[in-house]
């Protein structure tokens, strides 16, 4: 993977989903794939743990508490990321996708094969909120507390997340 390939997204708050105002999401197109195989190994090798393999939920939902990284692993999807006013963003096996804490996600559609491997930095246990009201000021505390993490989740201490994800 050529690192002018990755895109960046940066969300605002759409008044339900608080996004991230200093963490733009990743998206690293077929960085994994000749080796979707061994996506969880690679996620845990770099201390992104407490993994699980499945698929994205259909509703908009977010974590306050935690970033989140996607490996797809088979199939493709339309995933909305963002919120209402997002950006809907195609992905395939092979792709990972870095979700910072609060930007919000929500599948729209997937192919029957659709899966991934998610997990967390130093295998954070996630909350998972849907931008309710009384959610909101709680969430916002949260996502400014959560820290970047050590390593990129594929590429460890040379990744393009050591460059791309500064607070400001």
């Amino acid at each position: 993977m050529t690192r002018d390939r990755i895109s960046t997204f940066l969300f605002s708050d759409d008044g339900k989903i608080p996004n991230n105002p200093d963490l733009p999401l990743l998206v690293y197109p077929e960085v994994l794939l000749d080796r979707v195989v061994d996506c969880e190994m690679i996620l845990r090798g770099n201390n992104w743990r407490n993994s699980w393999t499945g698929g994205v939920f259909d509703y908009h939902h977010f974590h306050s508490n935690t970033h989140e990284v996607l490996g797809v692993i088979s199939g493709k999807a339309m995933i909305a990321f963002g919120g209402e006013q997002g950006k809907d963003i195609q992905v395939a096996a092979g792709d990972v996708v870095i979700i910072p804490a609060g930007v919000g996600h929500k599948k729209i559609e997937a192919s029957p094969d659709f899966k991934v491997v998610g997990a967390y930095p130093d295998g954070a246990q996630h909350d998972l909120l849907t931008g309710k009201p009384e959610e909101r000021d709680q969430a916002l505390k949260k996502i400014a507390d959560v820290p970047v993490p050590d390593l990129d989740p594929v590429f460890a201490e040379d990744g393009p997340l050591m460059e791309l994800w500064t607070k400001g």
